[in-house]
């Protein structure tokens, strides 16, 4: 009989981490930026816990990864330690280990609770091509649609569904180069994505956003129904 292997001991503390993604890093896939940490975590000397069986690996639990390509300040992971650390230490010493690009934000001791189900939303700014004209009609045109169908390939192959449902608000406001679409999205199954938005926007009113538009996630978090805003789940109020 195959031996059984040593249990490992439960975590003694547990941080959530805030990162972003920025420049060129923002092309770095989830599966990339899952390595590049717990390289990262080796190299700063994390005082990490780890999963029992027979290939025990750092406990780290990732929620609300960004799409490969989008730009975000507001990626979130939750580590696990074997021993109690002063936040500041692991934020320090992992914005030290990390690449450029891929910078800590904020580091807090977890109160515990599963951490996923506080993301509910997201709050993205889209700088997109065209006349700030062009976009705030293309908007206006989207948001008077009660549904906008979109077919988008996913793990279980070609799926169709309404964009419009997940959109709780969308507006277009100048930028410097000259229009941006500010999109908070509701997170549902299946997972509705800013590009999808834009997809929607063109098949309803012709609206190009051009080649290359470039997606920056802002905020990610519980969602006030009311205001529509989205909220931080590293600091909610009891």
């Amino acid at each position: 009989m195959r031996e059984q292997p040593e249990q490992q001991a439960p975590p003694v503390q547990r941080l959530r981490i805030r990162y972003a993604k920025r420049g060129r890093l923002r092309f770095t896939s989830h599966r990339d930026f899952s390595r590049a940490f717990e390289r990262a975590i080796f190299r700063a000397r994390v005082p990490m816990a780890y999963s029992s069986g027979f290939n025990p690996h750092p406990r780290i639990s990732y929620a609300g990864a960004a799409p490969t390509g989008s730009a975000s300040e507001a990626e979130y992971l939750e580590i696990g330690l074997a021993e109690v650390v002063d936040p500041a230490t692991i934020h320090a010493a992992l914005e030290e280990a990390l690449p450029d690009g891929l910078d800590v934000v904020e580091v807090v001791v977890s109160p515990g609770g599963p951490f996923a189900e506080l993301l509910e939303a997201s709050r993205w700014v889209i700088d997109v091509a065209g006349s700030l004209e062009a976009a705030q009609e293309a908007v206006a045109g989207f948001l008077a649609t009660d549904a906008v169908p979109v077919t988008r390939m996913t793990k279980k192959g070609l799926r169709e569904f309404d964009c419009r449902a997940a959109v709780v608000s969308l507006a277009a406001v100048e930028s410097p180069a000259g229009a941006r679409l500010d999109l908070v999205l509701r997170h549902a199954t299946p997972a509705v994505r800013p590009d999808d938005v834009l997809s929607g926007l063109a098949s309803t009113t012709g609206f190009e956003a051009g080649p290359a538009p470039l997606l920056t996630r802002l905020a990610q978090g519980p969602l006030d129904v009311e205001t529509g805003t989205v909220g931080d789940p590293l600091h909610i109020s009891t």
